[in-house]
C-alpha cells in the first residue's frame, strides 16, 4: 500500500482545488479541473469531479498512486 503524507489544515475545511496545489498535485486550476474531468482523483476511495468539494481532517485523497490525508493544525 502507498504511503500516505499528512497535509494539516488551519480550517475546519478545505476545497479539494485548493488541496490539490497544497499537496502539490497540480500547479493550477486548469489542471485540476482536467483532471477532474478525467476521473482520476479519488477522495475517499471514490472518484470526485467537482473542484469545490468541501473536504474535513479524517479525509483522503489520492492522484496517481500517491495518497494525502487531512489532518487539522489545531491552532
Amino acid at each position: 500500500m502507498a504511503e500516505v503524507r499528512t497535509i494539516e489544515i488551519r480550517d475546519e475545511t478545505i476545497r479539494l482545488g485548493q488541496l490539490l496545489k497544497l499537496a502539490d498535485f497540480i500547479d493550477n486550476g486548469s489542471e485540476a479541473k482536467d483532471l477532474l474531468a478525467q476521473g482520476v482523483i479519488l477522495v475517499n476511495g471514490e472518484v470526485e469531479t467537482r473542484r469545490g468539494r468541501q473536504l474535513a481532517p479524517g479525509d483522503t485523497v489520492s492522484l496517481h498512486g500517491q495518497t494525502v490525508g487531512i489532518a487539522s493544525r489545531g491552532v
